[in-house]
């Protein structure tokens, strides 16, 4: 059994859409309290941050780390392409940019920071626009021609990006694309649990 540790409308969103996706029985352990998370959860995440999730004893945290842990157990849901396939590199890149660039250079831009590119590892919020611009113009998802658990992630932070922090630039581009990834049974029952705990 899976047990995800979860808050809604939090990082944790896109994982809730990748286990919907993995279609696996899992449990949702609600974290989320007044004043924040409880100490004890520093047992499961040191830095008290959601996801996490812990799989018949072992525990995993990261997005990244939970795509790929998540997507290569369960194979048969066809969520990551396998060692040797074409797509795997851009798979991979993308699950680790999400989490390494995209999110803190996001996180940046919406709290107002303003710093050089060389200041830190995720380098600018333009140069990181520009990147996922110029990939989605080429393919239709993030690993190539078809869905992969990449996308659970890159098409929830643009959505974030977009619609609720409204930092991420309004393109065509990033609209279709959230449209195409999320157009999905998984994604609307992720929605629909979410809003449960509001």
């Amino acid at each position: 059994m899976i047990k995800f540790y979860f808050a809604p409308w939090s990082r944790a969103s896109g994982t809730l859409w990748l286990l919907e996706e993995i279609g696996q029985a899992y449990e949702i352990e609600h974290v989320r309290a007044e004043g924040g998370l409880p100490e004890s959860y520093r047992a499961v995440q040191p830095n008290k941050k959601v996801p996490a999730i812990d799989h018949d004893g072992t525990i995993v945290t990261e997005r990244a780390a939970i795509c790929m842990y998540l997507s290569e157990t369960f194979p048969e849901a066809g969520l990551a392409p396998a060692v040797g396939d074409p797509a795997r590199p851009a798979f991979l890149t993308w699950l680790v940019y999400c989490d390494a660039v995209f999110d803190p250079a996001l996180a940046a831009r919406a709290n107002g920071w303003a710093y050089e590119s060389n200041n830190f590892s995720f380098g600018l919020f333009e140069d990181m626009v520009a990147n996922v611009e110029r990939m989605l113009s080429s393919r239709p998802f993030a690993a190539g021609e078809r869905f992969t658990a990449a996308d659970t992630q890159l098409a929830s932070g643009i959505h974030f990006g977009l619609n609720i922090l409204k930092a991420i630039p309004d393109r065509p581009v990033f609209r279709d694309y959230v449209q195409r990834a999320t157009n999905r049974p998984a994604y609307k029952r992720s929605m629909d649990l979410q809003a449960t705990y509001a």
